[in-house]
């Protein structure tokens, strides 16, 4: 079931023109957030910030906007389905939305950690960083080689090696009483989660810093986890740089700063 211009349709096919630039070039703009309690309206989801940052985008590109209204009659046709929905727009403003399940091993991806692998090929780098568009190539080839190497997780780096993000969200680490971020400046996507996260430390008088991750730095770091719309937040029990392993403590007293933030 999905929801494609207007409709719903309850079929696992759907049918686009042969000149379709999003089926072509990948010209799309999408955001995936989770629907927390079945309510858009639940600080939590994040209804108004996903579709700013879709309107972001699509005014970037000068593409057309789509029917907020109808966008959002999507969603909550699929809500009472799915606890997860990405939106995706097409450069003529036709919405088309899917729903997912959460992975079934999340409760224990974020209580024991996961195991990550750090992307060094030129293959593996996004384009178009600050923005989530169709052409998501070098991240999904970044994910699948790491898991093919038996890896949960994938780390980009930049043409120096330094860290940018995961293949799926943004990354933060701790060490000495504070926690980091890689910079925007860097060339990373400015994730909704992060952009709370960096908000909701700060109000609890927690010390984030935005500052660019060398391969020394990292070697450094107490805690390294991943963050983004869907899961929440994910420590990295081991990482492995090249021929070297990072190993982590999963189960570290400081994660709970960033995990408070999910009760509200």
């Amino acid at each position: 079931m999905y929801w494609y211009d207007g409709q719903i349709i309850e079929q696992d096919r759907i049918c686009l023109p042969l000149t379709e630039p999003g089926l072509i070039y990948g010209a799309t703009v999408f955001t995936t957030l989770r629907v927390y309690q079945q309510s858009l309206e639940h600080p939590l989801t994040q209804w108004e910030a996903h579709c700013h940052r879709l309107q972001h985008s699509l005014q970037d590109f000068g593409w057309t906007l789509p029917s907020w209204h109808q966008l959002r009659q999507g969603a909550e046709h699929l809500i009472p389905h799915y606890p997860v929905l990405r939106l995706t727009i097409f450069p003529d403003g036709r919405e088309w939305i899917m729903g997912r399940f959460l992975p079934e091993d999340l409760a224990r991806s974020q209580r024991q950690g996961i195991k990550g692998w750090v992307a060094h090929h030129s293959l593996f780098q996004r384009t178009l960083n600050a923005y989530k568009t169709g052409n998501y190539l070098g991240a999904w080839l970044a994910l699948q080689k790491a898991k093919s190497l038996g890896f949960r997780e994938a780390i980009l780096v930049n043409s120096q090696g330094n860290w940018l993000e995961s293949s799926t969200g943004n990354l933060w680490g701790y060490k000495a009483g504070k926690w980091y971020t890689p910079p925007l400046e860097d060339g990373i996507l400015p994730g909704i989660g992060r952009s709370q996260l960096i908000s909701w430390l700060s109000n609890q008088n927690i010390e984030i810093d935005e500052s660019q991750w060398t391969p020394e730095w990292v070697k450094d770091l107490e805690i390294i986890a991943y963050t983004n719309s869907v899961v929440e937040i994910i420590p990295f029990s081991e990482i492995v740089l090249g021929e070297k392993q990072l190993v982590f403590d999963a189960s570290h007293d400081a994660l709970q700063q960033l995990q408070d933030y999910y009760q509200l």
